[in-house]
């Protein structure tokens, strides 16, 4: 970045006022497996002393009925947000038996795909409808892959933000229309600067061999069980890992609203040749998937950055978003940490936080179709072999050592998290902001001092 963009970058943040940096809003989403003693997949339902996993608020299941997702509400503070996810926790714990929920993000123990239950919810039509769409994924993406776990961290600015910095930019049109494209800037920047929190907080540089049943790998024998790359950090995020060769085509632009849903409207939309081998139904008349489409629904996009908008009852995310906005991000390439009990830091959250407030306040160029493809280049290459001292990342027309581009960055977000600290005032116990991104520094500098790195 330079002297001018900082400038600007300084600009904007000044502008927001310490209540509002204050008052960031954020929510998390953490998927895990159930597992039995013994570390094998838990083939038993989703407790009935959790609800249903249709309509609750809090507890629902992933892909799997064995995969409980947890969800918090929204929070001003990140204390706050870990607060509920740790009684969310402790409540799943005390009804699931001598059940264990799985600490990594690549799944424990899997029995053949076949076996590997599907989320069930009822036979209402809705209920029904959400269990034939992973009956498409389980037909489209094999049930392995589906059982890949993490965290997915919301993130917004309050209310009382986007007036001041619709000033700051000096721009007209309605606050709808600015924030939206202020949110589209933010995913740009993150998804060029993904690979920084992958190498920070990726935590999945092994797997269990039964995960593989068979596909080729180059992959190395940790143990008996065990697979791993000697410099990987996110084996959940690479070519291994949660990934669609058929949506890679989609190369989705993320330069404005318009031209993502355009993007996403084909694929939902448009037939795809091997979907429609698999075909709707089956010999009997069951429903092997929602759709012959390169999507099935929105959601089954894969992407570390969502545009987020809450929807109303039977409203489709993309018409959602068109008539009122981006509401929010959601952030989706975060490893579950196996060193604490609920899967995520608070120095982590305060990490995301800044990294995030710089990816909004940063300049945001358009996306190109050649950065497109640098983007995925980078997240290959780091979730494989994010702590190999010697590696580089292209960056526009050039490459760059990791450590000298992330260096770059946390210098940039110095500001942001003092401007943080400043807000948040004693009651969160300082410098927090900015001692989170020391310990990112610690972890830049010591690539042993990362999860990938400790699990090893």
């Amino acid at each position: 970045m330079g002297a001018s963009s900082l400038n600007r970058l300084k600009k904007r943040l000044a502008r927001l006022e310490p209540p509002d940096l204050a008052r960031l809003q954020r929510g998390i989403e953490k998927e895990s497996l159930r597992t039995t003693p013994d570390g094998k997949l838990a083939l038993t339902p989703h407790p009935v002393a959790l609800g249903s996993a249709l309509t609750h608020p809090h507890i629902t299941t992933d892909f799997s009925e064995s995969q409980p997702e947890l969800i918090t509400g929204v929070h001003s503070t990140p204390p706050d947000c870990l607060a509920e996810l740790t009684e969310i926790h402790q409540f799943v714990y005390r009804n699931i038996g001598d059940e264990l929920l799985w600490a990594s993000s690549m799944p424990c123990g899997l029995p053949p795909d076949d076996q590997i239950p599907l989320g069930r919810y009822g036979k209402s039509n809705v209920a029904r409808a959400k269990t034939v769409y992973r009956q498409g994924l389980s037909h489209r993406y094999g049930r392995r892959m589906q059982t890949i776990s993490g965290i997915h961290y919301n993130f917004s600015l309050p209310e009382s933000a986007w007036s001041a910095l619709q000033q700051a930019d000096g721009q007209g049109g309605s606050e709808q229309a600015f924030r939206t494209a202020v949110y589209f800037a933010l995913i740009r920047n993150f998804r060029r600067h993904s690979w920084l929190p992958l190498y920070l907080f990726g935590a999945s540089p092994a797997l269990c061999g039964s995960f593989l049943n068979g596909q080729p790998h180059a992959l190395q024998q940790l143990s008996p069980s065990t697979l791993y790359l000697p410099h990987a950090t996110s084996l959940r995020m690479g070519p291994l890992g949660y990934q669609s060769e058929a949506q890679a085509s989609l190369a989705v632009s993320y330069n404005c609203l318009d031209s993502y849903s355009a993007s996403l409207s084909k694929a939902l939309t448009e037939p795809y040749p091997p979907y429609e081998r698999i075909g709707i139904h089956d010999g009997n008349g069951l429903y092997r998937q929602l759709a012959t489409t390169l999507l099935q629904i929105e959601n089954e996009f894969y992407g570390t950055i969502r545009p987020k908008r809450r929807i109303r009852s039977g409203e489709r995310p993309l018409r959602a978003l068109a008539e009122r906005g981006v509401e929010y991000v959601e952030v989706r390439l975060i490893d579950l940490d196996p060193f604490v009990p609920i899967g995520i830091t608070v120095e982590a959250l305060r990490f995301l936080d800044v990294f995030l407030l710089h990816c909004l306040l940063s300049d945001s160029p358009p996306d190109t179709p050649d950065e497109i493809a640098a983007i995925s280049w980078n997240q290959h290459r780091v979730a494989q072999q994010g702590r190999d001292p010697q590696l580089r990342l292209r960056r526009s027309d050039r490459e760059m050592p990791l450590p000298q581009w992330g260096a770059q960055l946390l210098d940039e977000c110095a500001p942001i998290a003092a401007a943080l600290d400043s807000a948040a005032g004693p009651a969160q116990g300082g410098a927090v902001y900015s001692e989170a991104l020391a310990a990112a520094r610690l972890r830049l500098d010591d690539p042993s001092a990362t999860p990938s790195a400790r699990l090893l």
